[in-house]
């Protein structure tokens, strides 16, 4: 550990969210992604999960090892203790306003409403602890005539507009690969929580924090929203290449495909002189942005000429020499396997009680003083009940009765 990470006195230095307590109560993707997330910087994160099933990726989001979990939810999930709780039942109820009253910060991400029936919504929750950070996730956001609709990543990025400028022209509907609008929503809720969380660090009053995976979506749109509102022309889908520049885009080599992008004039004719192509200087079609643009067809089949004589690793290892960005295609093993994805840490390997050691995507953000660690596995069902609940004072004949009642059992 370096020095910048110890106090002064030579004690590791606490991670930045030390003491903020966080109830996770939220499931599948954008909720969980957003509390592991706080929890990586030190919140002690405590998802609420139904009896008997839990968060539903544990049974059902990727590849399974030995136990119950999946990989996804075990990848969505570190950092966290588990208690599980019957929500549905008064004493359920009566156990969920105790955690309330002593957390800082609720996420969830239930259907708008579903809370506010169960008697948790903000209003009721604000009552119970007023200076609670109170963040809720959905599918299109908590007011608006779509509010009430059920919403994945798909829908999000169908209906924002994100689909349609994906893939190549004239193709079918394409999705991107990875989930923009769930893992963005969840970045941006986190962006929300701690601002309201500084704010009632100030004044003493918690806020609700309305986040939503269209209105995600549509913040990731900046540079089609602009290309359309300053031309009036709906954007659409031009592959790999870029609206605003060219070339930029994946071009064609004598072993496949590889990316590049010369998005101004000074790399466009230092790409020229790279590539011996000093007639697409002279070329009128191509003498700007504007122009290269304009005729990118013709400027992409007049570069890949050149392009399909050698291999693409000749082809970045030379644009690199002279300061052009380029770059190979990798699918998922080459990225994690490559030299710089490990010297950035993004594959890890974690304890699990059950698994043993398991591999988790690493953190995304380093900090210098204190840098994200993994100080809790990803919970096992209801690990941390009893655990949670004696630091709320519930234990002995209080515990017994409220287990009698339903508060931990599955209906």
């Amino acid at each position: 550990m370096s020095s910048i990470q110890r106090n002064l006195n030579g004690a590791p230095r606490p991670l930045p969210l030390a003491g903020v307590r966080v109830l996770d109560v939220s499931q599948v993707m954008a909720g969980p992604y957003a509390c592991m997330l706080l929890g990586d910087l030190g919140a002690d994160v405590i998802k609420v999960e139904p009896p008997g099933t839990g968060d539903q990726t544990r049974g059902a989001m990727g590849f399974k090892l030995k136990g119950n979990d999946s990989l996804g939810f075990i990848n969505l999930n570190r950092n966290k203790r588990s208690i599980a709780i019957n929500l549905k039942s008064e004493a359920g109820k009566a156990v969920m306003r105790r955690l309330v009253a002593e957390a800082d910060v609720l996420v969830e991400n239930y259907r708008p409403g579903v809370l506010r029936k169960l008697g948790f919504g903000f209003d009721a929750c604000r009552e119970i602890n007023p200076r609670l950070v109170y963040a809720s996730i959905s599918g299109f956001g908590q007011s608006g005539p779509w509010s009430d609709r059920p919403g994945f990543d798909l829908m999000a990025q169908a209906m924002s507009g994100v689909m349609s400028v994906t893939g190549h022209p004239d193709s079918p509907p394409v999705k991107a690969g990875v989930p923009v609008a769930d893992i963005g929503c969840g970045m941006l809720a986190v962006y929300g929580i701690l601002g309201a969380y500084i704010g009632a660090q100030k004044s003493g009053e918690g806020q609700y924090v309305d986040a939503s995976l269209f209105d995600t979506a549509l913040a990731f749109s900046v540079w089609d929203i602009c290309d359309y509102w300053g031309t009036g022309r709906v954007p659409e889908p031009v592959g790999t290449a870029n609206k605003m520049s060219a070339p930029y885009q994946a071009v064609a080599c004598a072993d496949g495909h590889f990316v590049m992008g010369a998005n101004n004039q000074k790399l466009w004719l230092r790409l020229c002189q790279a590539i011996q192509r000093p007639d697409l200087v002279s070329d009128e079609r191509f003498a700007d942005i504007a122009g290269r643009l304009r005729n990118r067809p013709a400027l992409i089949e007049e570069l890949e000429k050149t392009f399909r004589t050698k291999p693409k690793d000749y082809w970045v290892e030379t644009l690199l020499e002279v300061g052009i960005p380029a770059g190979p295609i990798l699918n998922y093993a080459e990225a994690f396997d490559s030299d710089h994805a490990q010297a950035r840490g993004m594959r890890m390997e974690i304890d699990h009680p059950v698994e043993g050691r398991v591999p988790n995507i690493g953190f995304p953000v380093k900090l210098s003083g204190t840098p994200p660690r993994v100080h809790r596995h990803p919970p096992l069902l209801g690990e941390h009940t009893d655990e949670v609940l004696s630091e709320l004072g519930i234990s002995g004949a209080e515990r017994a009765a409220l287990a009698q009642q339903g508060a931990f059992s599955h209906e």
